[in-house]
């Protein structure tokens, strides 16, 4: 609320449309491995507020620092979810901008594991706006999303940013996932900026001792590609790609769900918030069949 305070008219004005552009946008998106967002508002003090779905297990920032890096096989059906989620937006012609590990959460979902859900579409453009066309909010002078997982075009300030901006991020993701390792290790957003638009990334296996196949370097190196046309075009493809790659083991449910028995175990407590969440659900699936 005091940022909104500090502000002036106008900036509020922009602060709540950019706030509700992200909540509509996130709220028209479907696919079950994106937030679902039940309601959105202004408190009376100027405070922002969404009410999303409650998920029980670990943004992939916090699973790799506390895990370690995961083995290739379940990093690619972790990112086969994540390009399931990107797919959607980018069929309606939305880019995220600022896919992390910190912004993907892997959880218990129901009676799934490792089930992915993709967060704050806050940074999220129509390609329209990317591409200049766009009279909402935005700010010029103003590089949006994070250095360590942001495309060249992106880090360059290009306003021309399309769905393949999204696919280097994923890139990125992956590259973390599997070796616990940012691409480009720098001491500054700027250095990161400047690597991430220059520099020549090291394949992932060579930033691990962990088995990792060539064809999993070969793809991740793809969507890393400094020029968005030599990256995979869509994120369907990119899941494709990643799925196609035979691993030494496949990580199947049942392994999946013994690791999160041992790992993160059902807190009783939790079982009646989920409840409550998917009475909300069902709710608004009524709501919107009426």
């Amino acid at each position: 609320p005091e940022v909104f305070e500090a502000a002036g008219e106008a900036r509020q004005s922009a602060l709540r449309r950019r706030f509700e552009r992200e909540a509509q946008t996130t709220s028209l998106l479907s696919s079950p491995h994106t937030i679902d967002l039940f309601d959105y508002g202004v408190t009376d003090d100027g405070a922002f507020y969404y009410a999303m779905e409650l998920l029980d297990g670990f943004d992939l920032k916090t699973l790799v620092e506390r895990f370690g890096p995961l083995p290739v096989e379940r990093a690619i059906v972790l990112l086969s979810q994540v390009c399931h989620s990107l797919a959607e937006a980018h069929a309606s012609g939305l880019v995220h901008r600022d896919v992390t590990p910190a912004n993907v959460f892997v959880c218990r979902y129901g009676r799934d594991v490792d089930f992915i859900k993709v967060l704050d579409f806050g940074l999220v453009k129509p390609e329209a706006a990317v591409h200049g066309r766009d009279p909402g909010p935005t700010h010029h002078d103003r590089i949006g999303g994070t250095p360590a997982f942001m495309s060249p075009e992106q880090a360059l300030g290009q306003s021309q940013l399309d769905g393949r901006a999204d696919i280097y991020a994923t890139g990125c993701l992956g590259y973390w996932l599997t070796t616990g390792s940012l691409v480009f290790p720098r001491n500054s957003a700027m250095a990161m900026a400047v690597a991430h638009s220059q520099a020549v990334p090291e394949r992932p296996s060579q930033r691990t001792e962990l088995p990792i196949p060539e064809a999993f370097d070969t793809v991740i190196l793809e969507c890393l590609a400094k020029s968005p046309a030599d990256r995979p075009p869509t994120a369907e493809l990119l899941a494709h790609r990643l799925e196609s790659i035979i691993v030494p083991a496949s990580w199947d449910r049942t392994r999946a769900r013994e690791w999160w028995n041992l790992h993160h175990p059902i807190d009783p407590s939790r079982r009646r918030l989920a409840a409550d969440t998917m009475a909300v659900k069902l709710v608004r699936r009524e709501d919107r069949s009426v």
